[in-house]
């Protein structure tokens, strides 16, 4: 099987990035980083591309009058590329219609939250604030609707009585990096499709996502 081609897009210090780079070399993930773009220059996360040996580039949406504008050069930027899969790890800008529909069943995001629970940013804070129990990760298909799309996989750890938003935030993202890297894998390994608004894994149907605790259990098996 031919190596899918992921294009990844940053805006931070590029711990997701890491994780796929470091599957991608290890032979977990059947395909290769081809480029990284992030919209603010000197994140961490480029630095950690080129120390990869793989293009690094910056397109800067403070250049740009408005959103669509920077969505078509970021759209040209990464076809240029021909990516199989283009992968938003701490991309901070919500992409307009036009530009998801582009990439409608090869464009996944991570967020810190378990969706449909606690769209948007301050997730950890927000959880705290409502004395939750449960808090984690989901892995979805990118949708027009901001954080709406069909969710792949989650992570799930509880909620601590002495967790604070940074403690909290911290234990999620260790399971981003157990996560993101395996749907990736199901994705370059043709195992995972999206079909209309539905999720296809393995030739079923997820009419769940699959879900993985911190204590090891899951729901259907993650192989």
């Amino acid at each position: 099987m031919e190596r899918a081609r992921i294009v990844t897009l940053i805006s931070g210090s590029g711990s997701n990035l890491q994780t796929l780079m470091d599957a991608c070399e290890h032979g977990q993930i059947q395909g290769e980083v081809v480029a990284v773009i992030s919209n603010r220059a000197e994140v961490f996360g480029l630095e950690r591309a080129r120390r990869a040996g793989i293009p690094a580039q910056v397109l800067d949406h403070k250049t740009f009058p408005d959103r669509e504008s920077f969505d078509r050069a970021l759209q040209q930027q990464i076809d240029a590329h021909a990516p199989t899969l283009v992968v938003l790890a701490g991309f901070m800008r919500i992409l307009t219609p036009a530009f998801v529909q582009h990439y409608q069943g090869r464009l996944l995001n991570i967020h810190p939250s378990l969706l449909p629970a606690y769209k948007g940013t301050h997730t950890h804070q927000r959880v705290l604030d409502d004395q939750g129990r449960l808090h984690g990760a989901s892995v979805h298909f990118v949708t027009p609707e901001l954080d709406g799309g069909p969710v792949i996989l989650q992570a799930r750890i509880p909620v601590r009585a002495q967790d604070t938003a940074n403690s909290l935030a911290a234990r999620v993202l260790v399971q981003e990096h157990v996560i993101y890297p395996r749907v990736v894998e199901w994705f370059c390994a043709g195992r995972l499709q999206l079909e209309g608004e539905q999720v296809r894994l393995d030739g079923r149907i997820l009419k769940q996502p699959v879900i993985l605790d911190t204590d090891g259990s899951t729901g259907p098996a993650l192989s």
